[in-house]
């Protein structure tokens, strides 16, 4: 819903910078102005984009949906500058701009209040059943809850388990899978989530079968889950689904196509950061005593080990330490927070991408001594190594940093979700979230602490 939500939107705001510019300019030359009105209008998406407002997971309610305008047309501004001093002949009259923000609060605010109100009330609800109540139903009852422009309504659930009559997030069980005939007559569900934690011999086939046939919506609950978070319920994940699923069966032409993008965009990053690539080298010396490079072993495609390249942002070790970040703050330089505050400690890693190492984008590269580590503990872990690691990935620009166990686990959701689904418009989504992470600051160390961060030159996260 969020998707089409955003098209229409892009829709209807280039129709109505387009329409007003053609009425304050005339029709004498209309290639000229719909030129004039496609720059404004792109700068104005653009900036949308970058600032969350068509992310319906940050962006909850019309209040901070209308907080958030002054920033991004301030932001859409700034990107019209440039843009206006390269092609001066599509800079837009002053009448004609001042009209076109104006037509674009005229549509935009009332489509985007009628849309929010749309999505409490609900007028187009699904009805929801879920079967099981074990950890993956409490995940999915959580995501639908945190999602209301869904429209999914959870009207039960229904398991075999004794206990209580409730589920942990408070929803009624309705009866045993025996009893699902007489549930499904009285819930009348358009959607039934599968979460049951063991299947053998319980799964009521007819009943499903027979409420399949007759309308109902019946799906897995991974697949549920997989599809609301953009990750994958790895704990709840048995090796035949993944046998099976034709998800992984990755194109040739997306394989081509992203190492090309990848090695024009590593070429491209090291001219256009060459000055950058010269001053950093002498701010890290000055800043303090070490080599300017940190070179770690990492895990390849297929497992195949490389040494991985970045610039020095701790000060050199003495002892041993932790694998975790949080135990080595007192280590970072000044210089170092801020190469890692824009990510510019990562620009050497370029070089990996040429030589092959790398991809611009892919599951990060993580130390061999990782195997040991995480090999045992966190589910499918060694599925990381079938695709070549990246520079950022699905799993940065969804979740950050990772600074223990628990959040390495929930970085693999992401990263198999990644693999599961590599295509190349996947890969130019997250660049785009990248740059937006980057500009912005989200998901960024905080200056003064480093709690969501995790370990680079000590575990390579």
């Amino acid at each position: 819903m969020g998707r089409w939500r955003a098209l229409l939107e892009v829709g209807v705001l280039g129709a109505a910078v387009n329409a007003t510019t053609l009425v304050w300019v005339g029709w004498t030359d209309v290639l000229l102005a719909v030129g004039r009105a496609s720059m404004l209008g792109a700068c104005c998406i653009v900036a949308f984009y970058y600032n969350d407002l068509y992310d319906l997971r940050i962006v909850r309610t019309f209040r901070d949906f209308a907080s958030r305008l002054p920033q991004t047309f301030g932001v859409a501004f700034i990107l019209m500058a440039p843009l206006y001093a390269w092609v001066p002949e599509l800079k837009t009259p002053n009448g004609a701009f001042v009209l076109s923000i104006l037509a674009i609060l005229a549509v935009l605010l009332p489509l985007r209040a009628l849309s929010y109100g749309l999505m409490r009330r609900h007028p187009f609800v699904e009805r929801v059943l879920i079967l099981g109540r074990g950890q993956l139903a409490n995940k999915l009852i959580r995501e639908i809850e945190a999602r209301p422009y869904l429209g999914y309504e959870i009207v039960g659930v229904a398991d075999d388990s004794s206990g209580s009559d409730q589920t942990p997030c408070g929803y009624t069980v309705l009866g045993p899978l025996e009893r699902l005939d007489k549930i499904l007559k009285d819930t009348t569900p358009d959607r039934i989530i599968l979460a049951m934690a063991e299947r053998r011999a319980r799964l009521p086939v007819h009943q499903l079968l027979e409420a399949r046939v007759n309308g109902s919506i019946v799906e897995d609950g991974v697949d549920a889950y997989e599809r609301f978070t953009g990750k994958v319920a790895i704990e709840s994940l048995t090796p035949s689904k993944l046998i099976f699923s034709n998800d992984f069966r990755k194109s040739r032409l997306d394989l081509v196509v992203g190492r090309l993008a990848s090695l024009l965009v590593a070429v491209v990053g090291l001219i256009v950061f060459s000055p950058l690539l010269a001053l950093i080298p002498l701010a890290i010396k000055l800043d303090s005593k070490g080599p300017l490079f940190f070179v770690q072993e990492r895990l390849g495609m297929h497992s195949k080990c490389f040494r991985l390249v970045k610039f020095r942002t701790m000060r050199v070790a003495e002892n041993p330490t932790s694998e975790w970040v949080l135990d080595n703050c007192d280590r970072i330089t000044r210089v170092g927070k801020w190469l890692r505050r824009f990510r510019l400690d990562e620009l050497p890693q370029f070089v990996n991408v040429i030589r092959g190492d790398m991809n611009v984008v892919g599951p990060r590269p993580h130390p061999v001594s990782n195997i040991g580590l995480f090999g045992g503990e966190i589910p499918f872990y060694s599925l990381r190594s079938a695709v070549r690691p990246g520079i950022t990935g699905w799993a940065q620009v969804r979740l950050g940093y990772a600074n223990n166990l628990e959040e390495e686990t929930e970085k693999m959701r992401y990263d198999l979700y990644y693999i599961k689904h590599l295509t190349f418009w996947l890969d130019l989504r997250i660049l785009c979230d990248t740059v937006k992470i980057v500009l912005f600051g989200r998901g960024a160390q905080s200056t003064d602490a480093y709690q969501t961060a995790t370990a680079m030159e000590v575990s390579g996260r």
